[in-house]
């Protein structure tokens, strides 16, 4: 238990932990209460899709450019100016639920602050991490009990929420969620950490950008993982804006219904970054991502298909399972072998490709349901997800190999044939 929990020693990020942890419940509350109140006003598959592009949207724009940025300045100081934004929007959509004149409009512009605000975030936070452990020995955990921390969230979250929506409305969810940004805030307040050492940069801003992109599409190993997230991350995304119809349409629930299936996905994604945060390793990882791209496939596939409810919340704690693991594994691995002084920019090319590249199956999984509805368009993504993880695993014989040498260069392994290098 206590390698599972090492990154804990860290006193900043003891307190990072505790403060994220208040923030990321509120953000799942806002998340499942938007979507209801769109559902609501509307009822259409493809206005849910775009609220969700809208969130989701900015991190393929913004997010390369964010880690530059986290590369140049005071990482700490820019979190607590992207948490302050994050509250008042927050704060916005509260005020117009109230005042019961809230709009399809609000929700989507709203939405697009909050995505502009997370895609500066959170390739900044991935890369902050490092900083407050100060050990890459623990890097891979507290990236992993930072996974299981939200994770956490989306099993007990959307649940809470849903019964909120039922008893009080979805204005305070996002009431609750404006109050949660209070406890990251104070966590950054508190943290200390030291000067970064930075090296000479380039004087122009696409040069750094550019500098990001060799790194990793470059290296085979990293342009391999970077594919695979794009596909994992472009088909699985669509489950949570067609939510609502299939928890109210197909299966003739309420909120409380669709907080239950949102909560199942996290279930299993909490399984997934549990698992992660016992292993004391980088190496090994390849097989773990080759193995839950493919379980995310078919975990999407088995909700899509199933006639029953109880059948078909079965394979969302797989699709959970499946795409965290994938996820944070790739994230691991990336922070690992990445240079310092590149570390953000190589982070924020992953997380765009992770968060930035659901927007747009969003969007067009929103408009393929309205002509063939919500269930088939998921049997759809659930084919494609499967199928770009098996060309993964057909390939990983050669990406195995190519990551030997890359953990032997760094000193990890003995050599490219010793030690369990994917």
């Amino acid at each position: 238990m206590k390698q599972g929990l090492r990154a804990l020693r860290h006193r900043n990020f003891r307190v990072f932990y505790a403060g994220m942890a208040i923030s990321v419940f509120g953000t799942w509350m806002q998340t499942v209460g938007a979507s209801w109140l769109v559902y609501q006003l509307t009822g259409s598959a493809f206005l849910l899709g775009l609220v969700a592009a809208a969130q989701q949207l900015p991190m393929l724009v913004l997010g390369p450019i964010a880690g530059v940025w986290a590369d140049r300045v005071d990482r700490r100081r820019l979190l607590v100016a992207t948490q302050v934004v994050a509250l008042l929007q927050a704060a916005l959509l509260a005020a117009l639920t109230f005042a019961g004149a809230v709009t399809v409009t609000h929700v989507v512009l709203v939405s697009l602050v909050l995505g502009l605000t997370v895609a500066i975030e959170t390739p900044t936070r991935q890369a902050f991490l490092l900083e407050l452990v100060e050990s890459k020995e623990d890097l891979p955990n507290a990236i992993a009990l930072q996974s299981t921390m939200f994770n956490s969230a989306r099993l007990v979250g959307p649940t809470l929420a849903g019964f909120v929506v039922a008893g009080f409305g979805e204005a305070w969810c996002f009431v609750l969620n404006a109050l949660s940004y209070f406890g990251i805030l104070a966590a950054y307040t508190a943290i200390r950490v030291g000067p970064r050492e930075r090296r000479a940069r380039p004087a122009h801003l696409a040069a750094e950008l550019a500098a990001g992109f060799r790194w990793v599409f470059g290296l085979m190993p990293a342009r391999r993982l970077i594919l695979l997230i794009a596909g994992v991350s472009f088909f699985s995304a669509p489950w949570q804006p067609l939510m609502p119809i299939v928890a109210a349409e197909r299966f003739g629930g309420d909120s409380r219904t669709l907080g239950m299936l949102i909560g199942a996905v996290g279930g299993g994604a909490l399984c997934g970054t549990l698992f992660l945060a016992l292993r004391s390793s980088v190496l090994g990882l390849g097989r773990m991502i080759a193995g839950a791209s493919v379980a995310a496939g078919v975990g999407l596939t088995l909700f899509a298909i199933a006639p029953w409810l109880p059948l078909a919340a079965l394979g969302l704690p797989v699709l959970g399972f499946g795409v965290i693991v994938a996820g944070a594994s790739t994230n691991t691995i990336l922070q690992t072998v990445a240079d310092e002084d590149l570390r953000a920019r190589v982070i924020s090319i992953y997380v765009t490709v992770f968060l930035g590249m659901g927007p747009i199956g969003n969007f067009l999984a929103g408009a393929i349901a309205e002509r063939i509805g919500a269930r088939w368009t998921l049997f759809a993504y659930g084919l494609a997800l499967t199928a770009c993880a098996a060309a993964f695993v057909h390939g990983y014989a050669a990406w195995r190999v190519a990551m030997r040498e890359v953990y032997a260069r760094l000193g990890m392994i003995a050599g490219p044939r010793g030690g369990a290098g994917g």
